[in-house]
């Protein structure tokens, strides 16, 4: 059977600029600059229906993660499914709009909630890097930087 794709609705379309392959560097407080730690990339699977996230870590020491981002029923928010190969698995709620992206961790779901976790990106207004912080809160209230990234796209 050859049918054309349905329209994919506007919370799912507005993840396009994801798509392609990121060249990642971290950088932690009290840290030299890493350069680039791995990479990350960005397709659709099952019809469009989902954006999944490889991200491939150079350091050992670091786990390699999958994650898969699903438009929320109400079209403008997400829930990001994350994996990585230590067999966690992690649950956020995701928002993106205006070029700024969030995730946010602060109920346990498939694992433990030891620490609260926070995560905004912003792109680029030529949408060819994003510079993202990863904050997290052992108390679930009082915030810190924990590291940050930079993306930058490479196809």
């Amino acid at each position: 059977m050859d049918a054309s794709p349905e329209p994919r609705p506007a919370a799912r379309a507005a993840l396009d600029v994801f798509v392609g392959e990121w060249s990642i560097a971290a950088l932690f407080p009290d840290a030299p600059p890493t350069g680039p730690a791995g990479r990350a990339v960005f397709a659709w699977d099952l019809g469009g229906q989902f954006l999944v996230q490889r991200v491939e870590i150079a350091d050992a020491a670091a786990p390699d993660s999958q994650w898969i981002l699903a438009a929320d029923g109400d079209g403008t928010t997400y829930t990001a499914h994350y994996f990585d190969s230590r067999g966690v698995v992690r649950l956020y709620r995701m928002t993106f709009g205006d070029g700024i992206w969030t995730l946010q961790r602060d109920t346990a779901d498939f694992s433990p909630l030891p620490f609260a976790q926070r995560f905004r990106g912003t792109f680029s207004d030529d949408a060819t890097t994003i510079h993202a912080r990863w904050e997290l809160a052992e108390d679930g209230a009082t915030w810190r930087p924990d590291f940050d990234l930079t993306y930058t796209r490479l196809a």
